[in-house]
């Protein structure tokens, strides 16, 4: 078991809040595509913190991290996927990554396990 922390385009929370759909992420025609650009600077990013590339398949850019607390990574054309294990210590660093990806005002961090969008 894993602990998921999802990163979507500003867009993707605002087309999901006004859904008001319990099931809006089961279909996956509801996210927002992020720009070659966006996808490009988070990949930059992940490896800026230290993720390694690992290979690329029909889901997207998978990434491993040395440190295990900072778990996996998945970067798709509509979303960045962050696993953590189970442990306090990693939730703590994987939600802080995502946390810190949130910077620019582009993306939003969706934590489902804890009651959804970050609100600042």
């Amino acid at each position: 078991m894993s602990y998921n922390i999802q990163l979507f385009s500003i867009q993707t929370k605002e087309k999901e809040q006004a859904a008001d759909d319990d099931s809006f992420f089961d279909l996956e025609e509801n996210l927002i595509p992020f720009t070659e650009k966006q996808v490009a600077g988070l990949k930059e990013r992940l490896l800026k913190y230290k993720y390694e590339f690992i290979r690329e398949d029909d889901h997207g850019l998978h990434f491993n991290h040395p440190d295990e607390d900072f778990g996996t990574a998945l970067l798709t054309e509509k979303g960045l996927y962050f696993n953590a294990s189970l442990s306090e210590s990693s939730i703590f660093e994987v939600g802080m990554t995502a946390s810190e990806f949130t910077d620019t005002g582009e993306f939003v961090k969706y934590d489902p396990q804890n009651d959804g969008w970050e609100e600042f």
